[in-house]
């Protein structure tokens, strides 16, 4: 496992991350890593690897979008001196050009998008020894769809950038496409996007995957 004794990971992101997280910053007991992917990650760490205690921060906040992210990335990610960053935001610079989509100011349109991301990257490199970016995802396996469509040139940003710079890409929206080939979408999320159990340890598993994590 890539991950050491005492390794701090930072979870920055939405609500797909947040899922009720303390906030801004959540991390220890009860519900202040949330109910989401970072709660099983961090859980799945602790029962596969008793002898490596790795601090897990949430630093998710709904709403947000990649631009509210960077606002905010040099005090709730950055500060903490983190060994590791995730970095997962793009649904909402989506889903807003859908669901408010006379309210142009606040859509975050994919030049912005992929300038926003490239900032968070660079600061993320300069202070962590690894960075993990985590594509944005709409859980609708037809890729006609327009939301699906316009989601999926924001994950192709993410992996063009993650390459550039030499982060590890998680490809959540590839992982739950190939999962909708066996149960519906609805199985896992009511809205294609905030996921149930089913859908946090699915996402957990795949971030695992990429950290030569033993199950």
């Amino acid at each position: 496992m890539i991950f050491q004794h005492m390794d701090r990971i930072v979870f920055a992101g939405d609500s797909v991350t947040d899922m009720g997280s303390q906030c801004p910053v959540g991390e220890g007991l009860a519900d202040r890593l949330g109910r989401g992917y970072v709660r099983v990650v961090d859980s799945l760490l602790a029962a596969a690897y008793p002898e490596v205690y790795v601090r897990v921060t949430n630093s998710g906040i709904s709403g947000d979008t990649s631009r509210d992210l960077l606002a905010r990335f040099e005090r709730d990610v950055i500060s903490l001196e983190p060994d590791w960053i995730s970095i997962c935001i793009g649904v909402n610079d989506v889903w807003r050009q859908f669901d408010s989509p006379a309210l142009s100011d606040q859509h975050v349109l994919p030049q912005e998008y992929g300038e926003n991301m490239t900032k968070m990257i660079a600061a993320s490199r300069r202070v962590a020894k690894g960075v993990f970016v985590l594509s944005p995802y709409y859980i609708e396996p037809n890729p006609e769809d327009p939301m699906r469509r316009l989601m999926d040139e924001y994950g192709a940003i993410c992996r063009e950038l993650a390459a550039e710079n030499g982060c590890v890409f998680v490809d959540f929206q590839k992982m739950f496409a190939d999962y909708c080939a066996y149960r519906h979408s609805t199985f896992i999320a009511w809205d294609r996007v905030h996921p149930n159990q089913v859908g946090a340890t699915l996402m957990a598993r795949e971030f695992l995957r990429h950290c030569d994590f033993t199950f």
